[in-house]
């Protein structure tokens, strides 16, 4: 298309969920009460380790870096879709679209590599427990920590950037609850091929990467659990992996199951619908999965509590 035929837009439309008046109130009702599960119990969580000088290590130091980033990660989409459902209407400001999908990437892909070094913590924990508190010091928990957010921030500031540089035409019609990258893309008409392949090598070299290195670190902590003598021992070290083994499948899952489903069908309905499972469920599930079966953190809340 013509850059002629190319106009200065000023909002793009959220088309969401069901546009049935009747069902309105169900979703409000629905997502709200799932945010704030995900807020409170996210909250929780980091008001647990940082209230308990027992739980002061690096796993949990960064599994409360995990809980507030789910909770910024959710805060990103779930406040605009509420508040759009209330008002009745779907639109978002150009700039306000940009600025939620910055920090959409920059926090979802902050989890990606905060799953990627909690894989590595429960590593060395397994592999070289002689040697953790050596390696795992809190001078390299705190760069791990600030290496993965000037990453992402670097990578969500890139992204975004290149979707300033494309021309957007009269279809403005987002099938997502959110401004997601790849649908904005695709409703450019302007030249999208440089922006769609730096896209493609992101997510391949941002999701790859990290999935790579949790599957090496965990190939090597089931071979030290394997060659472990007492049942007791293999069992202690799985349940320590079990709960990230969880959160690491859903969220690899439910992401890849989100692309997925978004190139079979086109409809609005189908898509926002999959992009819920990691945007909204898995954050929500994730304080929940790490707390039901950690003695530390149940002890932790009973002492918050019982001040």
């Amino acid at each position: 298309m013509e850059p002629g035929n190319s106009t200065r837009i000023s909002e793009f439309l959220l088309l969401g969920f069901s546009e049935e008046p009747e069902l309105q109130p169900l979703i409000f009702g629905l997502f709200l009460s799932m945010y704030l599960v995900t807020v409170f119990g996210n909250l929780l969580m980091i008001l647990a380790v940082s209230s308990d000088s027992h739980l002061h290590t690096p796993m949990y130091f960064f599994l409360s870096n995990l809980s507030f980033v789910d909770i910024c990660f959710t805060s990103t989409t779930i406040p605009k879709m509420l508040v759009n459902i209330q008002t009745q209407n779907k639109a978002i400001t150009y700039e306000g679209c940009i600025t939620q999908m910055y920090f959409f990437l920059l926090f979802g892909v902050l989890d990606d590599f905060l799953l990627t070094v909690m894989a590595y913590d429960r590593f060395v924990a397994i592999c070289h427990p002689l040697y953790y508190t050596v390696i795992m010091h809190p001078r390299l928990c705190g760069l791990l920590v600030l290496v993965s957010w000037i990453m992402c921030v670097l990578n969500a500031l890139l992204e975004s950037l290149m979707v300033l540089s494309l021309s957007f035409c009269t279809d403005l019609e987002i099938p997502q609850f959110f401004c997601e990258l790849n649908q904005v893309v695709q409703l450019a008409c302007s030249d999208k091929l440089f922006n769609t392949t730096v896209m493609y090598f992101l997510v391949g070299l941002l999701g790859c990467g990290p999935l790579a290195g949790i599957l090496y670190s965990y190939s090597k902590v089931v071979s030290a659990i394997c060659a472990m003598s007492s049942a007791q021992g293999k069992y202690k070290a799985f349940s320590i992996c079990a709960s990230h083994l969880l959160v690491v499948s859903l969220f690899y899952c439910t992401g890849l199951g989100v692309y997925l489903s978004s190139a079979v069908t086109q409809t609005s309905q189908s898509s926002a619908a999959a992009s819920v499972m990691y945007t909204v469920v898995t954050p929500m599930l994730n304080p929940f999965i790490y707390s039901l079966r950690n003695k530390d953190i149940k002890a932790a809340l009973k002492r918050f509590f019982g001040r």
